[in-house]
This record gives structure tokens, C-alpha cells and sequence, in this order.
């Protein structure tokens, strides 16, 4: 017998423990059976989903169909290229396995649907092209795909989604990407991945995506927002409609990044059994850090708490997977770009394992941190 499921669940949380919990209603109680599946301390390096390999693929989505600011499609071979890329992969345990950029047929005369979707042909064959992909990289492997634009998360996810339909989304962007084709202001695709993701768009009218048909459906309960700060009226309809968690600049600012983070795992994984996909856009940081990008919006996260977010979902042990899109080093100056590219770099590290204190080596850090 225990206090309640919030308890208990708290208990996994912060002693590492991975448990199935399973309530019985009893006489004035709850009576909560545990199910051990096995220990995962942060700094045990054995990812519950993943092999024993430890290898990462990284995919080129060179795509920027689903926007219209030339450069974005750059992005992959800006971040593959900054200093030390592989190595610090290596540094943090890991193999890499470089898969190459996308090849996709590009429609010249690709003509915007009738709400104004724009480059609907374009952007659905190269998503299709990703997805197939990511479905062909090895299922013990950590998927890294390098955007592009956030269009590209159509892609990536469904593919995660249809290998492990219970994984949950960590959605970190100063926007949320959640525009219909009806309401979007722009028609651009990189602010539609979550509605089409979701099942909210009528693929009869959106050419290129037909394939999406036959793909699993991302619940509202799957995925959960981080940074938001510039979000338009029908996502917020569409947020308040379907119960969708969201944490904006303001609740960062408010509570700070380490509480919040707390709240986004109890939110989409409280009793920690769940693969956990992180779909991180550059912008949510603030352009002040990562200037080089296509949208950019002042009062983002500093690279610190952008670091956090990526060191906790790693610190998880069920991390598997990971895009990081939208740096788009010929907007700004050379230096700009290069400064955004090597952001990028430091994340992605963050996100398979690199620590501020430990090496290779495994750590096990005292949890919770109050009784250090």
C-alpha cells in the first residue's frame, strides 16, 4: 500500500526505477502492483529501447519545401560540419553511422492546394523519402535526423510512431506547428507537421501526402510543447480543443526550466515506460544564441535551458530518437551561421549523453538531488 499513485509514480521518477503500475480500487485505498522491468539510474548508459551497440544514424533531411527562405536545406551538412560532430558522438559512447542526405523529386510546377497549402507535392515525396529512411535505419539504432525545416518531423515521426506506436513527443519550438491548411496565415508546411501528424487535415486534399492515410495517428496525449512563445489563434482553438499540455516562455520564466521539466515528463510519461522522441527546433532558442534561422522570435531559451531539456530526456534512458531542424546558416552573416551550426552541435551532444561533469565512463548520480 502506498500514499497514491502520485506518490508512487514520483518514487520511479526519482529513484530510476521503470515499473508498469496498475491500480485496483480497493476498500478505501489504492492497492498498486509494481512491475520492475529493470533499473535505470541516470548515468546507467543501457537505453531501454535501444541495443547494445550504442550506435546513432544520422540522416541529411535536406529539405526546404516546407517554407519558402532559401538556405534552410544547408542545415545538415552546417551542423555535420562544425568541429568535432562525429567525435563528440564518440566522446558521449557511441558509434555513428553516417546515412547520407535525401534524395526526393522536386516539383517544379507543384501548385498549392485550395486552402494555400504551399509545395504540397515537393514537401509530401520528401517526408515520404524520410520516413522511409528512418524506417530502414536499424531499430537498435538512435534515429538523428538533421534538418531542413520542421516539415521534415511529418517524416521522421511517423516513422517512429509506426515502430513504437506508444512514443511520446517533447515538442521544443517557439511555435507549435500545429496550423490546418484552413487557418494557417502562411500556408508554408514547417507550421502544419503536428496537425498533419494528429489526423487533423483532410489528406484528400493535401497532394503529396496520401501515404499519410495508411500511418499511425499522434494522440493529444502523445506530445507535449516547450518554449512556446509565438503561437497563432487556431493553434491555440486546436491546443484548448484537444487538451494538448503546452509550456510557454511565461512558464519557464515563471517556474524555471528544472520544475518544468519535471511537469513535461509526468505529463506524457508519469510512470517512466514510455520511448520518448524530441523534435527540437533551433528557434526556440533565443536569436541572441541561435541567430541563424528562419523564423526567429526574442525572449527564447538560453542555451543552458535548452541544454537541460536535452540532458534530462537523455538522462532517461529511453531517448531514442531526435530531429533538430531549422538552422539555416545563409540567412545571417558567416559568423552567425557557424554560431547557430555549433548550438546545434552542443544539443545534439546533450541529447545522447554528454555531461557536464562524466565522460564515458557510467555515473550514478545520488536521486533525488536533495538528499546530496
Amino acid at each position: 500500500r502506498f500514499g497514491g499513485l502520485r506518490s508512487v509514480s514520483r518514487w520511479a521518477a526519482q529513484g530510476g526505477a521503470q515499473c508498469a503500475l496498475r491500480s485496483v480500487q480497493g476498500a478505501g485505498y489504492c492497492t498498486v502492483r509494481m512491475e520492475i522491468a529493470r533499473l535505470a539510474v541516470p548515468g546507467d548508459r543501457k537505453n531501454s529501447f535501444l541495443g547494445e551497440s550504442r550506435r546513432v544514424s544520422v540522416v541529411e533531411a535536406n529539405v526546404n519545401a516546407g517554407q519558402s527562405k532559401a538556405g534552410v536545406e544547408q542545415g545538415p551538412q552546417a551542423v555535420i560540419a562544425q568541429n568535432h560532430f562525429s567525435e563528440r558522438i564518440l566522446d558521449a559512447g557511441w558509434e555513428v553511422n553516417h546515412t547520407g542526405p535525401l534524395e526526393y523529386e522536386t516539383i517544379t510546377d507543384d501548385q498549392a492546394n485550395k486552402y494555400g497549402m504551399l509545395r504540397p507535392r515537393t514537401c509530401g515525396a520528401a517526408n515520404k523519402t524520410l520516413h522511409d529512411r528512418v524506417l530502414g535505419i536499424n531499430e537498435d539504432d538512435f534515429s538523428l535526423v538533421l534538418g531542413g525545416d520542421h516539415s521534415i518531423a511529418i517524416g521522421s515521426i511517423s516513422a517512429m510512431l509506426k515502430r513504437r506506436p506508444d512514443t511520446v513527443v517533447v515538442w521544443v519550438d517557439a511555435h507549435a506547428d500545429l496550423n490546418t491548411d484552413k487557418v494557417s496565415p502562411s500556408g508554408n508546411i514547417h507550421g502544419m507537421p503536428v496537425a498533419m501528424l494528429m489526423g487533423l487535415m483532410e489528406l484528400e486534399n493535401c497532394p503529396g501526402f496520401e501515404w499519410m492515410q495508411e500511418m499511425p495517428r499522434l494522440k493529444p496525449s502523445q506530445i507535449v510543447y516547450v518554449g512556446l512563445r509565438d503561437v497563432d489563434p487556431g493553434e491555440k482553438e486546436l491546443m484548448v480543443e484537444h487538451g494538448i499540455k503546452a509550456y510557454s516562455m511565461h512558464d519557464i520564466d515563471r517556474y524555471n526550466i528544472g520544475p518544468i521539466m519535471d511537469r513535461v515528463m509526468s505529463d506524457v510519461d508519469p510512470y517512466g515506460v514510455k520511448p520518448i522522441h524530441l523534435s527540437f527546433d533551433i528557434d526556440s532558442l533565443d536569436p541572441a544564441v541561435a541567430p541563424s534561422t528562419g523564423t526567429p522570435v526574442i525572449g527564447g531559451l538560453t542555451f543552458r535551458e535548452a541544454a537541460y531539456v536535452c540532458e534530462v530526456l537523455s538522462e532517461t534512458n529511453r531517448l531514442c530518437s531526435m530531429d533538430l531542424v531549422e538552422v539555416n546558416p545563409a540567412l545571417r552573416s558567416p559568423q552567425e551561421g557557424l554560431v547557430t551550426a555549433d548550438v546545434a552541435k552542443r544539443l545534439t551532444s546533450c541529447a545522447l549523453g554528454e555531461t557536464l561533469l562524466w565522460g564515458k565512463q557510467p555515473h550514478k548520480r545520488k536521486w533525488p538531488l536533495h538528499e546530496m
